[in-house]
């Protein structure tokens, strides 16, 4: 009888449950077709770049490499960022040279959501830009190294009389796990090919090698010299002198700033506005337009598309296998990779690549695809922040691979992690026994950890992938064995000297691979 009445409440109370998520649902659904019937209201709207109009780069954009970076929270209502593709912004800034409405850029950023080839990129585009007459002038208040990475090209760099400039240069970090995992009873199979491959090093080393220190090193200063380098000529400054003021961290201090010629003068953002409206030569009560760099993006009439064209093919994160739509999985790009191989209007198609790498077997089969792509039309590679590892392996397909001088690129090895925790069980009276059918049916078990002749065949796989890989580098970059695994092993160079030891082409951007390719393909 008990059980009877409690099986009753327990249906009643399963009931209204259901009811009262059913009623949420639907109150839900129509709240969300609300806001995307206003969300489309307000989209449809036309963007008007009025006369006298200043071009902004501010707080409130995010550079973003490719589309599937595009943030898709329904529920960030209040989001303040807007994303803009690099090749839209680059090309916004180009547009903006010729229009008679642009009449400067202000640079308003203290920190940006950007990498460092994207900035590379701006910082070029807006040289090109001064090129008109047209002025440029930056803003900040604590402004961040990136930040003014890219407002120090401004002609004139104004600072809040309370603010700062972290001008520190490069450094990375590396954490150690092995001891703690040994503390702790977890053990960790690490096979690689590779003594540069140091993505496994926390895990078996409590220090960092030297081979990794000398390649993030080396790295670390080939991007540093680059950039400093760029900041010291636009803000005047030589180059002796500029290392001491980033090694005495001058920046913090605003007074210091100016003093050494980071910034120009300490005002505030109402004055800096008066200044704009000076260069406008506009009144005190003359309406300042300011234009954000999306919404500049946004006036942009569309193309005709019906024509031949260059497509873009973006492959943007971790190499996985399977079919989503973030990052680069396998099933999802083979099939963007058909479709562009079926398209007759494509004449050549640009493979714009920022990944870090990941699945050697996604890699092969992306790479395979590519290369029947590349039987077609032509086929240009364009790296960004990152062409690693795997993200290097799928550029082996392209008739040409341009890169940034600030890529991080290579790192042509292979590795594999296998972590158990027999100890730590044990320690904690876990155990387990296996019954198996075959010699090696449980070579790798999480508690039990992995078999002698399972490392050996896991060592062989590696040993055979690192072959494959340096196979199609040697392909396509027409040198030997031994000259590629010479620069390989795992290691990781910047752009500038990928290009010296020959693994890209060229140095250059997004936008001068898309332009080789219109080229390649006539257009």
């Amino acid at each position: 009888m008990e059980k009877l009445l409690f099986m009753k409440s327990f249906f009643k109370n399963v009931l209204a449950n259901i009811v009262a998520m059913v009623i949420l649902s639907v109150l839900f659904f129509f709240f969300f077709i609300i806001i995307i019937v206003i969300g489309s209201a307000s989209d449809s709207s036309s963007v008007e770049v009025k006369k006298n109009s200043v071009l902004t780069i501010n707080l409130k954009t995010d550079i973003i490499d490719s589309p599937t970076e595009v943030q898709k929270d329904f529920f960030a209502f209040n989001k303040k960022s807007s994303e803009v593709l690099i090749y839209d912004a680059v090309e916004a800034i180009k547009k903006a040279k010729d229009d008679k409405n642009i009449e400067g850029i202000s640079i308003e950023a203290d920190y940006l959501n950007a990498g460092i080839t994207q900035i590379d990129d701006l910082r070029a585009a807006i040289l090109d830009f001064k090129k008109t007459g047209k002025f440029v002038l930056a803003y900040g208040n604590s402004v961040s190294q990136s930040a003014y990475y890219l407002g120090s090209v401004a002609d004139e760099y104004y600072l809040n009389p309370s603010g700062g400039i972290e001008l520190k240069g490069l450094s990375t970090e590396v954490t150690f796990f092995k001891d703690f995992a040994e503390k702790y009873g977890i053990g960790i199979e690490v096979i690689r090919h590779g003594k540069f491959k140091s993505a496994v090093e926390p895990f078996i080393a409590n220090g960092i090698s030297p081979e990794n220190k000398e390649q993030l090193s080396t790295l670390l200063n080939d991007v540093w010299n680059s950039t400093s380098s760029k900041i010291a000529v636009s803000r005047k400054i030589d180059l002796p002198q500029f290392k001491i003021i980033v090694d005495s961290l001058y920046g913090m201090i605003p007074e210091e700033s100016v003093k050494f010629k980071l910034a120009d003068k300490l005002i505030q953002k109402t004055e800096y506005d008066q200044i704009l409206k000076a260069k406008l030569k506009l009144n005190d009560k003359d309406k300042l337009y300011k234009i954000s760099l999306n919404k500049y993006v946004d006036s942009f009439k569309d193309e005709d598309k019906s024509g031949d064209k260059i497509a873009i093919l973006y492959a943007s994160g971790s190499i996985n296998s399977g079919d989503e739509y973030n990052e680069i999985y396998s099933e999802k790009y083979l099939q963007y990779i058909k479709d562009l191989q079926k398209d007759k209007k494509v004449k050549a198609v640009v493979l714009r690549i920022n990944s870090p790498g990941g699945s050697a077997n996604a890699s092969d089969e992306i790479l395979f695809e590519l290369q029947q792509l590349k039987k077609k039309k032509p086929l240009i590679v364009s790296f960004g922040d990152y062409a690693a590892s795997g993200g290097y392996y799928i550029a082996m397909a392209a008739d040409k691979i341009y890169s940034q001088p600030n890529t991080l690129t290579g790192s042509i090895g292979v590795f594999g992690v296998l972590p158990y925790f027999k100890e730590l069980a044990n320690k904690n009276g876990v155990r387990s026994d296996v019954v198996a059918t075959n010699a090696n049916s449980a070579y790798y078990s999480s508690l039990n950890g992995i078999s002698p002749h399972g490392v050996a065949m896991i060592t062989k796989s590696v040993e055979g992938t690192y072959r494959r890989f340096v196979y199609f580098v040697t392909q396509n970059r027409k040198k030997s064995f031994e000259q590629i695994d010479a620069v390989g092993g795992g290691r990781v160079w910047s752009g500038t000297r990928a290009k010296e030891i020959g693994l890209v082409d060229e140095l250059g951007s997004l936008n001068d691979a898309v332009k080789f390719a219109a080229g390649k393909a006539n257009l």
